[in-house]
């Protein structure tokens, strides 16, 4: 069993972004970092994001707006940095607090900014196989460690757990496209899906992106499978001084056994979500300013 370690692919992507970022003339790329509110986990990601873009060298501009902000001050904060030739890229931190209207404020940043790429044109560019937008940055984590683990999806099953916008969906078309390294065969499986480990056995690839805390056993993994686990839990544990551990919508311990090669939690897809949003936000803007690689 080999175990795909993000956390040394995400490394190298990040230092092939930075060689990249330190040879562009004139200023660097910048990403707005948007956060609503002062939620734990949004505020240990967006310090995360702006680690990683200083790292690369691109410029990472932290927005701050308290939890009572309206969806009209948001939406003018998001037109703002629209119209702002400084900025190469937004993200809006999600989940917003209630009751923002989070698809809303998604669909209101410009397309050619939305490096976080859940606007409505650029998830329609994925499905119609056209580069020039901006692929959301888990399932595109998701496509690169596959493929810099040596996994070519062509003919093979991919069978995905979870239907979000966030990762099912894309993934899902990423996996299908007439591309390198994809041309799978793909099911997806949800909530409503009867007897799901039936289909499970079948995947050479299983992503699993459910949402549900070891939910994937291993008698629901074929021998052999790749197992791309995207889910973070927290759940509880009184022999951690937290009180509670992290783990993935995959019991480890019985998958590791039956997969020939799998991500851990955390530590796999996780790095490279970050990674692919500064790749998105580098990608954004060579479009602006048109410099070719």
């Amino acid at each position: 069993m080999e175990l795909i370690d993000g956390n040394t692919i995400a490394a190298s992507l990040i230092a092939e972004l930075k060689a990249e970022v330190s040879s562009l003339p004139g200023r660097k790329p910048c990403l707005a970092l948007v956060r609503v509110g002062d939620d734990p986990a949004s505020v240990s990601y967006v310090r995360k994001k702006e680690k990683t873009a200083d790292e690369i060298g691109l410029v990472g501009r932290i927005i701050l707006r308290p939890v009572g902000t309206t969806q009209q001050e948001l939406e003018q904060l998001i037109d703002e940095l629209n119209a702002d030739e400084g900025v190469d890229g937004i993200l809006v931190q999600s989940p917003l607090p209630k009751p923002l209207d989070e698809l809303a404020i998604f669909r209101r940043v410009s397309p050619e900014k939305d490096v976080d790429g859940f606007h409505t044109l650029n998830l329609g560019k994925v499905a119609q196989e056209d580069d020039s937008g901006f692929v959301s940055c888990t399932p595109a984590g998701i496509m690169e460690l596959l493929a810099r683990s040596g996994v070519d999806l062509k003919g093979k099953h991919v069978v995905v757990l979870g239907r979000s916008l966030i990762v099912g969906k894309p993934v899902a078309l990423l996996a299908l496209q007439k591309k390198t390294g994809a041309n799978g065969t793909v099911t997806i499986c949800h909530s409503s899906t009867r007897d799901i480990g039936n289909l499970t056995r079948q995947a050479d690839v299983l992503i699993a992106a459910i949402g549900k805390p070891e939910f994937v056993t291993g008698d629901m993994v074929k021998p052999g499978a790749v197992v791309i686990d995207v889910g973070i839990n927290r759940v509880p544990d009184a022999t951690k001084k937290t009180g509670y551990r992290l783990t993935g919508d995959v019991h480890f311990p019985s998958a590791s056994e039956r997969a020939d090669k799998i991500t851990p939690v955390p530590g796999g897809v996780g790095p490279m979500t970050v990674a692919m949003l500064m790749k998105n936000t580098v990608k954004a803007y060579r479009l602006r300013h048109r410099t070719g690689h």
